[in-house]
């Protein structure tokens, strides 16, 4: 398995888990509006859904040079 396939597929885990945790944390803000914590609460699930995007598109693109780089393709 190449390099580049291998960081992707673990930037896919991390956004994986980013995705779950971020809404998760987000319902629980909205649910609090009145908590005094809302508004760190809230930060913190929308940095948490960023992360989940970030490490989204970086996976994608690592297993996309993966996959069409001539020189680390699956048929070398």
């Amino acid at each position: 398995m190449g390099e580049k396939l291998r960081k992707g597929i673990k930037n896919w885990l991390i956004a994986l888990i980013f995705m779950a945790s971020g809404p998760l944390v987000l319902s629980s803000a909205f649910k609090n509006e009145g908590h005094p914590l809302f508004w760190p609460v809230a930060l913190f699930g929308g940095f948490l859904s960023l992360l989940a995007l970030f490490y989204g598109f970086k996976a994608i693109r690592l297993m996309m040079q993966f996959l069409f780089d001539a020189s680390s393709g699956p048929t070398k």
